[in-house]
């Protein structure tokens, strides 16, 4: 089974806002008051700004994308992230906006990587935005991001 998402996380309101004139954008809510916006092929080519894509160490981020996000953090903290695994094996990458700047410097976990003590990437960015877990129980599913396996089920 593989699993792969691509997206802003952010809370509902704030996003919803900040993307209300994107008519590519297609937000999903997970849990916890907070949205997912997948990043499809539509939205891609909605907010790159010709620069190429892979920036900050992502596969699937869009040239100037950044910037983008930075002007929506002024509004609350916005993540990035990308998970994808096959098999129980996979890589994360994450990173968080706020206050119009990085607040979550691009983090990474290779494949078969261990995963550092605070966490996933993914669930180190979840918890940026608020994020609250139960015991046993890590930001990823708390939000239920284990929901749908690829991303375009999340809008589908």
């Amino acid at each position: 089974m593989s699993y792969d998402l691509q997206a802003v996380i952010a809370h509902e309101e704030m996003l919803r806002v900040a993307t209300r004139d994107l008519s590519a954008a297609r937000l999903a809510s997970i849990g916890q008051g907070l949205s997912l916006m997948p990043m499809t092929d539509a939205l891609f080519e909605a907010v790159a700004d010709g620069g190429g894509d892979g920036a900050w160490g992502f596969q699937r981020f869009p040239g100037g994308f950044e910037k983008v996000l930075a002007v929506w953090s002024a509004g609350g903290p916005v993540a990035y992230v990308e998970a994808e695994y096959f098999g129980g094996i996979g890589e994360e990458r994450a990173a968080v906006w706020d206050a119009g700047a990085i607040a979550l410097a691009p983090l990474h976990v290779d494949e078969g990587g261990p995963f550092p003590p605070a966490g996933s990437p993914v669930s180190q960015a979840l918890r940026r935005l608020g994020v609250v877990t139960r015991a046993g129980e890590d930001e990823f599913s708390a939000v239920g991001l284990d929901r749908h396996r690829h991303n375009e089920a999340w809008v589908s």
